[in-house]
């Protein structure tokens, strides 16, 4: 589970953030900070992966406050949501290292495109391998343009969705629990499951009851 901080120094705007999160599989909000002073000390105290930062605080300029939270987590990535469009300013947020500069307002789908950006790239080159080829390193950077045929219906986005819900579950799942956690039919998530399936990603087991056998997907091992 990836933990996130948020920064913000609006509280109904943390809480509306804090909300989309929560909806995201994989990621979890350990803490809000509206200040840079209540961040630094909640990220010596949660150790976050991920901090969702704001550039307008009451006490700090974001961009400088980064710089602290590093010294406090060296290994902490940073999500820059602000409303500040100046291009210098983007340009610091870049030199600084952040992992992605999303400009407010945005929607549930905006922030869940990058968080699931960021798990499968970022997270997925610090654990896949101990070395990195050409094409993991494109992924981080936004430059893997392989999109992969999916069924007439069927989006990139809920894939990767349905993906992250497997990634994060403790054992197999149905196609009625998958579409459970995402809100979606069960239809469609049985579509994705078995594209999955066929694409070689899932193991499928039969569970035996009354009348036909439920079928039930897990992520093959490596």
């Amino acid at each position: 589970m990836i933990k996130v901080l948020i920064v913000d120094d609006d509280f109904m705007v943390a809480k509306v953030h804090a909300g989309f999160i929560q909806r995201t599989p994989g990621f979890e909000v350990v803490g809000v900070a509206h200040t840079g002073t209540q961040a630094v000390l909640e990220t010596g105290r949660l150790s976050p992966d991920l901090v969702l930062l704001d550039i307008h605080l009451p006490d700090i300029n974001g961009l400088d406050l980064m710089h602290r939270l590093r010294d406090v987590a060296p290994e902490l990535d940073v999500l820059v949501i602000s409303a500040a469009r100046e291009v210098e300013t983007v340009r610091r947020a870049l030199r600084g290292g952040i992992v992605h500069y999303l400009i407010k307002p945005f929607s549930q789908s905006d922030l869940q495109e990058r968080l699931e950006h960021y798990r499968s790239a970022y997270q997925g080159l610090d654990l896949a391998k101990d070395v990195a080829e050409q094409s993991d390193v494109n992924r981080v950077f936004g430059l893997d343009r392989t999109e992969r045929p999916l069924p007439k219906g069927c989006s990139i986005e809920t894939l990767k969705l349905v993906e992250a819900a497997l990634q994060t579950a403790k054992g197999d799942l149905s196609a009625a629990e998958v579409a459970e956690q995402l809100g979606t039919s069960r239809v469609s998530a049985r579509r994705y499951l078995e594209y999955l399936h066929d694409e070689g990603t899932l193991e499928v087991r039969l569970k035996y009851g009354v009348g036909r056998p439920e079928r039930r997907y897990v992520l093959k091992g490596p």
